[in-house]
């Protein structure tokens, strides 16, 4: 059975015009100057020290680009945006008849027209996201769409952060959140905001700090409640739900930890910490 949900949290963004893809590609953090219409790409806008101010889903268009995008930034990221965009030839809009929803746990059929279906570019096991009017996405979504919360259960129990829903702007690095293995940032592609500062630490192997699972039994433990190694905090908790949650984790301490053979917690509850999958230990 195909699990599927509106997500309300989400807005969408459109750049279009002749420059859209190459004024984007030098901005964020992803190479999308060659995305091809209906192609997706991840990626993130920084601060030019290297913090995230907002991340969001790409999908190309014949004359520019969707941005699937949390809707807590999604003003900001505008403003941000046209402030970078000087003399590119492209339009910067929110798009507020429009919403984001995503379908996970098996196939469906042809979205209806308007709507556009498409892997998420972060991780296949994700499922896919859909964008398009809010009356034909509801209509592509079906009657038994469930609410963001069930989408959120399935990103945690995957491992995958968030911006808005696990930290807010200029809090963290990519190599925080683990983007850089989430297709998130392209080394390759020349500058962007904040290129310096991630190229080093991606090159330095300078990775303090990852966001890792968190498994733990009862409620949810409350965002920033301290993870601890044997008393001692190794780092702080992100969103939960449901027995499992995400805690960005001092690699150092929770290596000594659990070389010293010390129990992990958080509110004085025993905790299971665990690399997601699709992220490598170290």
């Amino acid at each position: 059975m195909t699990d599927a949900a509106l997500l309300s949290s989400r807005a969408v963004i459109r750049v279009a015009g002749p420059d859209a893809r190459p004024f984007l590609s030098n901005v964020v953090t992803q190479d999308v100057a060659g995305l091809a219409p209906d192609a997706a790409a991840f990626a993130a806008l920084l601060t030019p020290q290297g913090k995230i101010l907002a991340d969001f889903i790409l999908l190309g268009e014949q004359d520019g680009v969707l941005l699937d995008v949390a809707a807590a930034a999604a003003g900001s990221l505008v403003k941000r945006l046209s402030l970078y965009r000087l003399r590119a030839r492209a339009t910067i809009e929110p798009l507020d008849g429009w919403a984001v929803g995503a379908v996970w746990n098996g196939e469906t059929g042809p979205a209806p027209e308007g709507v556009r279906r498409f892997a998420d570019p972060r991780l296949p096991t994700l499922g896919a996201r859909l964008i398009g009017p809010k009356a034909a996405l509801a209509e592509a979504l079906g009657p038994e769409a469930q609410d963001e919360a069930a989408y959120d259960r399935h990103r945690l129990a995957r491992g995958v952060p968030e911006f808005d829903r696990d930290f807010g702007p200029e809090e963290l690095f990519l190599l925080d959140v683990g983007y850089d293995a989430l297709n998130g940032v392209s080394y390759k592609k020349g500058c962007f905001v904040g290129q310096e500062v991630s190229s080093r630490m991606k090159r330095k192997g300078e990775v303090r700090k990852r966001t890792l699972q968190v498994f733990f039994d009862g409620p949810p433990p409350a965002k920033g409640a301290p993870v601890t190694g044997g008393g001692s905090a190794i780092g702080e908790m992100l969103s939960a739900a449901d027995g499992a949650g995400l805690a960005l984790i001092r690699l150092d301490r929770l290596a000594a930890a659990r070389a010293a053979g010390e129990p992990l917690g958080v509110e004085g509850r025993p905790v299971e910490i665990r690399f997601p999958d699709w992220l490598q230990q170290g």
